[in-house]
């Protein structure tokens, strides 16, 4: 299996305690979660940069996304722009339910894969 990084939208700073996001471009973090044969290997949070912009926070976070390499992104719903650029650079989207604990939409989004 091959390594997988994961960025979950993220309420606040706890990690896989915490939970996803109502939001993405405007998340106030995100938590990376690096994957390796099913199992989690390492976890950190990052603050968002884009998180008090008015317009434009989408593609903020999308090149951040991108220079972090990241594979997979969950949040609740992502806007069209951010959707585009995401598909563009190749980086799968999952939904999840905001308020989710990230441990959980983790395992959900990665059983989901499996199984499709």
């Amino acid at each position: 299996m091959t390594r997988l990084r994961i960025a979950v939208a993220t309420k606040g700073r706890e990690g896989l305690g915490d939970s996803v996001s109502e939001v993405f471009g405007r998340a106030n973090n995100f938590t990376i979660i690096d994957v390796q044969e099913g199992a989690i290997k390492n976890v950190k949070v990052l603050e968002n940069p884009a998180v008090s912009y008015q317009h434009g926070a989408g593609p903020i976070v999308v090149k951040m996304l991108i220079d972090l390499n990241v594979n997979l992104v969950i949040a609740p719903e992502f806007g069209p722009g951010a959707s585009t650029l995401l598909e563009q650079h190749n980086i799968e989207k999952a939904s999840m339910k905001a308020g989710t604990v990230v441990s959980e939409a983790v395992r959900k989004t990665l059983s989901q894969q499996k199984s499709s």
